[in-house]
């Protein structure tokens, strides 16, 4: 039996403290189940009630916190490297087109290569911008200096935490985001 929304995803840090990935309860019952939980903060989101052991009478009841941090190598394989994709590019840029400065949904949205791939630009979080498609066409094969265009930001490579909160930014819990806010850059534009 459980208690609570079943959308609740659960912080998960390293034994350092630093934001590691998030977990669904079920991957946090496990970690909880095996004892490798070290230490938690946040409120408690989820009770997770069991079966009724035979020696004591006692049902076993796990309660979750919102930010665990567990010893041992990264879940799932995941890597410490950002993922760059279209989704979190356009989050890091609030949905922003760095050229115009208006605000766009992702569909509107392109990714823009500073300078350019047919020149030797990289799929790197420093050389992508989020760029409205009539930005986009007019800049074409060109560097922003050579279009005449200016980038109103600099792009940046997320780090850990930062990366995290656009991940899963519609359902972060507010005593999740204080934590992952804590390790942001100083330079970071994310709220």
């Amino acid at each position: 039996m459980v208690s609570d929304d079943s959308h609740t995803h659960i912080l998960r840090l390293n034994i350092a403290g630093h934001p590691v990935e998030w977990l669904t309860w079920q991957e946090a019952t496990t970690l909880y189940a095996r004892d490798l939980v070290t230490w938690t903060l946040g409120d408690t989101v989820r009770t997770v009630v069991g079966g009724i052991s035979r020696l004591s009478g006692e049902r076993s009841k796990i309660e979750l916190h919102s930010i665990v941090a567990c010893n041992g190598e990264l879940h799932h394989g995941q890597s410490k490297k950002p993922t760059l994709n279209n989704r979190i590019l356009f989050r890091r840029d609030q949905n922003l087109c760095m050229y115009c400065g208006k605000e766009f949904s992702d569909r509107e949205l392109s990714c823009d290569h500073i300078l350019p791939t047919s020149r030797g630009g990289t799929n790197t979080w420093v050389n992508v911008v989020a760029a409205c498609k009539r930005c986009n066409h007019y800049k074409q094969d060109r560097t922003p200096e050579e279009a005449h265009m200016e980038l109103l930001a600099l792009p940046f490579e997320p780090n850990s935490a930062e990366y995290l909160a656009l991940v899963n930014s519609k359902r972060i819990r507010s005593d999740q985001m204080e934590f992952l806010k804590s390790q942001f850059s100083k330079n970071c534009r994310l709220q």
